[in-house]
Order: C-alpha cells, then structure tokens, then sequence
C-alpha cells in the first residue's frame, strides 16, 4: 500500500494501538466481540453544544434497532480530533467512520484508507441528499462520506455600532459589498484617542491555523475559487494573487484592524467582539447569533457566566467582500461523516454496516437536533422532516436567516474532479507554505509579493509550470 507522510512523528504510532481504531482478525473479516456482534467504531468531535451528550443516546437508539451490531464512539476535542485520526491513519488503524471537513477527503483518500461507500450503501441513503451537496464528499466516481451539514463561514457585525456608522446592513445582506466598500466601512468602526485603540472595524481569529480560515474565505472571493481551476491548473500562483494579499495587508495598515491581529485567536476574537472592542468579527457562523442571544440573556439575569465585561449585542450576519469584481463565492464549510479502512481488508458485510451507522449519524433525528443547536436547516431529507417536529428556534432573526439562504445560493461549487494526488499536495502547500506566509503577510515580517513568490516556486515544484496558473 502506498503510504503517505501525515506530518505525525513516527514515534506516535508506537502508541496508536492505544486508540480506538477498526481492524482485521484476519483478511476480508471484521473484528467481532465474543457475543457475535459487529463493531463498528466512530471517532467524534463537540459538533454542536449537546452533541457529545447525546452521542450515548444516539448509540444506544442504533444498536437497539441493529441487535447485530455495536456502535462504540470516541470523543475528541476539535483541537486533537486531527491529530488522533492522523495517528491512527499512520498506524494503519482508523476508526471505521471519523468527523471531518470535506475538504480532508483527498488527504485522506491519498493515504488509500478511505472507503468507497457508494458500493455499500443503500441507493436511498445517497438520495437522501441533493446531488450538489452530497458530491462535496466525492472524488473522482468515489463517495466517502455522509455530509451532516453545510455551515456559510461568513462574517458578523454589531446592529448597534453598524447603525451607528450608516452601514446599510440589510443592504449588504441582500445585495453584499464591495473590498473598497468593506474598507472604508470598518474605518468608521475604529474608536482610538491617539495611538491608543478602544474599539476596531474589523477582527479576525488569526493566531495559528486559523490564519488558514482568513484567507481561504477571502481568497474565494478574488476570483479564486478553488486550488484549482477547471484544467486542473493550481491558481494560487496567479498574478491576481498579489493585489489580493495587498488588500488584506492595507486593513492592518489602515488601523481597522490590530497590527497583532496574527496573535489573535478563535476565543479573544469572540470576546472582543462580545466586549465591543471590534464592530465586526470573522469567521462568523450562524449559530454565533444564538451565543450573542445566550450571553445577552445571562447579562439580564446578572448571570456571573456571561463573559466578563460583554455588553448587549445583536449578531448580525454579513458577507465577505468581493475583490478586483469578482462575484460572490461563498465559503460552505460541509463537514460530515467519513468511512475507513485499516490496512487489512474488511469484509463487505463490515463495510455495509460501516456505512449504514454514518448514514444513521448524520441523517433524520440526528441532523434535525444537529443543525438546530447551529442555528442552520438540514440538508438531507430525513433530517428536514426531523426538524419541522421540533420547537422552533427562539428568537431567530429572520434577517440573518434569509441572509445564510441568500449566501448559501452563492456556495463555491463542489470540486469531486480533483485528483487526490493533486489535493493532497496543494494541502501540503497550504499546511507549510501559505499558512507561515500568510502569518507573516500579517505581521508585517514579509511583503505580498515575496508570499507569492514563495507559493509559485513551491507549486512548480510540485506541479511543474505547465500545471500552474501563469497569467
């Protein structure tokens, strides 16, 4: 089997016997327990806010109605889900199913531990799903995986301050906005007495990998919708790059946004957007709309949990700028439900109940409770009609609402065309070269032009020229 360098230390897999992980007792049969029982085991992060709680529940309904089967799950948190699943890949060990972004599908897929489940699953179980979505979990003819949702990484502002400013809101929702609309909009948020700033326009989470988020969400926007282009050339080396990477260095320079921004994480990023430090805030999620209303609650209840020095806000969803007049390309986080194999060939009667728990996990009341707590609607069809039986969400700003619909019309296609070889290399490119650069792009260490000089040579290295955008 080809094997494939995870960026995980050797030494780790001398204790990835210790985590759980699907194997062989010998070629083509599937690990059993003494009682006779097929099991098949599931690697998890907190997908929602009760999602862990009732993982055991969710469990517990899947073996009662499959007495042949066992479902054991493993919890991780989103910072080491990454990490244990590497190990585990490395090993050769795998969980039978783990939770990832779909854009991991040829990351994993290079390593050739994934499992084509469109020959194992039910043909009702894929129609479940609109074609548009469930090929997000798709390479080549292959499927991978059950998607669980479809998330608009977007970003959010404070009503009260957007107001304040004559930022037109419900405009920008509707129609969106302009990169030189966007800059000269949060100029208006800053609140600074010389040099010393009470408040920005704009925050970003950039402290580590988040950095990756900022500009994978913008980058999207500057006519760069994928790695690659339809000829499967890699477009980050495109000369369009360079005044992209200008842009978001001039927020920084405008003092709209921190020059330590590089430093700034997921949490002190919601923070100060709760402590009115900043007007608008990135990534946004839909659900950040709920964990406003939550805090807003708790400070009215003189509840001592709200965050320390927050004040009332209203979250208000927003999209990303578009650059150099390129239209709107949505970031859609689609993360869902993956099947693997170990190094040792399962059974076919294993790999059906493989994918018949993912299908379970990410389908009809799972999704419907999934997806509520996130303060977005199903994707599949089960899971809508799941959801139309439960309490409505309290208090949904029905702006915001329209907003992600609006947003998730305008989803970067799906791209089940890209060879796993060529993704897994342009994730590594992004891992070792644009995620360092673009940190230090952020922290004013190195130039646009000298980080797009470092991603060309890294790409001609792996593409060669012919196999890189050179306008």
């Amino acid at each position: 089997m080809k094997k494939r360098n995870l960026s995980v230390l050797l030494a780790a897999a001398m204790i990835a016997s210790t985590l759980a992980g699907c194997g062989t007792t010998a070629k083509g049969t599937a690990v059993q327990q003494s009682n006779g029982k097929d099991i098949v085991k599931a690697l998890l992060p907190p997908v929602s806010a009760s999602y862990q709680e009732k993982l055991m529940e969710y469990a517990k309904e899947f073996n009662e109605a499959n007495p042949d089967l066992e479902l054991q799950i493993t919890t991780a948190s989103w910072e080491d889900i990454t990490e244990k699943l590497d190990v585990q890949v490395n090993a050769g060990s795998p969980p039978d199913i783990a939770f990832i972004g779909s854009t991991g599908v040829t990351k994993y897929l290079d390593t050739e531990m994934l499992v084509d489940i469109s020959k194992y699953a039910d043909k009702e179980m894929i129609e479940d799903y609109n074609a548009d979505i469930i090929n997000y979990f798709k390479n080549g003819d292959g499927l991978y995986g059950f998607p669980a949702y479809v998330e608009i990484q977007a970003i959010g502002g404070n009503k009260a301050m957007l107001e304040e400013a004559g930022i037109d809101w419900q405009g920008i929702q509707k129609n969106g906005w302009t990169y030189e609309e966007f800059r000269e909009a949060i100029k208006k948020g800053v609140v600074k007495d010389g040099d010393n700033y009470s408040r920005y326009g704009f925050v970003f989470a950039c402290s580590g990998v988040a950095a990756k988020d900022y500009f994978s969400i913008f980058v999207k926007n500057a006519g760069m919708s994928a790695a690659f282009d339809k000829d499967l050339k890699y477009t980050y080396t495109s000369s369009h790059m360079v005044p992209f990477l200008k842009d978001i260095r001039a927020l920084i320079d405008d003092g709209s946004m921190p020059k330590e921004l590089s430093s700034v994480d997921a949490g002190k990023r919601w923070n100060m957007f709760l402590t009115e430090q900043t007007m608008i805030t990135g990534k946004g999620l839909s659900v950040f709309e709920k964990l406003a209303t939550d805090n807003n609650k708790k400070l009215a209840a003189n509840d001592g949990s709200a965050v320390e020095g927050s004040q009332e806000v209203e979250y208000i969803v927003l999209p990303v700028p578009t650059f150099q007049g390129n239209k709107q390309q949505a970031q859609g986080a689609v993360d869902g439900y993956v099947c693997f194999r170990g190094k040792d060939e399962p059974s076919p009667d294993h790999l059906k109940n493989v994918a018949k728990a993912a299908y379970f996990l990410a389908s009809g009341k799972r999704a419907a409770e999934t997806c509520q707590e996130l303060y977005i609607s199903p994707i599949c069809k089960s899971g809508e009609e799941a959801f139309a039986s439960l309490p409505p969400m309290e208090g949904k700003n029905e702006n915001n609402t329209n907003a992600v619909k609006n947003l998730a019309t305008q989803v970067a296609e799906a791209r089940p065309d890209i060879p796993a070889d060529l993704g897994a290399k342009a994730i590594k490119i992004e891992d070792e070269v644009i995620l360092p650069k673009f940190q230090g792009l952020l922290a004013g260490e190195i130039t646009p032009e000298e980080m797009h000089e470092a991603i060309k040579k890294a790409a001609v290295e792996a593409f060669g020229e012919e196999g890189c955008v050179m306008d």
